[in-house]
């Protein structure tokens, strides 16, 4: 199977895992040994700000501008206490000390100084903040995706960080040229 390094796992109906019930997952990383991917649509109910001001990154007065405060979401169920900043790839964004690219246009930042250059003039222009990951052992993902779990589409910028929360999942969907509401629970192979 090819990676699906940046691209969208659109979860099935039939997922019957609870936890990823109508996620849109972006995978960071996917190879012979497994995958890894945060959750994009499944907010923990936190603002940016409160993260940051909760980590003393901010004082206690700091409120960032409604449309740089997004929600920070459960990236998934795997080392929850870590966090993850999905962004936009900006030259600024080099200065961060652990940056990965992971296109031409995302990457990914998992150091603290990201925190900290939110609301100043070196953030990143569009962020996802996450806490936790998703990850599948090898053959895993490849498994699910067999069983009919989830739908894939190449990841596109504007839908991670341009499309409302509650929209992603119907989004991406549409984007495959499928109605969410045709979308049935049962699982068939022939």
């Amino acid at each position: 199977m090819d990676s699906l390094q940046n691209h969208l796992l659109i979860a099935m109906p039939s997922l019957e895992d609870p936890f990823f019930k109508r996620t849109v997952t972006y995978v960071c990383e996917h190879d012979e040994n497994g995958a890894m991917g945060l959750i994009i649509n499944q907010p923990i109910g936190l603002k940016a700000d409160d993260l940051l001001r909760q980590m003393k990154l901010q004082a206690s007065d700091f409120v960032l501008p409604k449309e740089a405060n997004p929600e920070v979401m459960v990236g998934g169920p795997v080392a929850t206490e870590r966090g993850f900043v999905l962004h936009s790839y900006d030259k600024d964004a080099i200065q961060f000390k652990s940056s990965l690219a992971l296109s031409d246009r995302i990457m990914i930042t998992t150091s603290r100084d990201v925190l900290e250059s939110i609301g100043q003039q070196h953030c990143p222009e569009s962020y996802i903040i996450a806490l936790g990951y998703a990850g599948w052992e090898k053959g895993q993902l490849e498994q699910e995706l067999a069983d009919n779990s989830w739908l894939t589409i190449p990841a596109d910028p504007s839908l991670l960080f341009d499309v409302d929360i509650d929209e992603r999942w119907s989004e991406a969907t549409k984007r495959l040229g499928i109605d969410p509401a045709q979308l049935s629970s049962q699982v068939g192979h022939s």
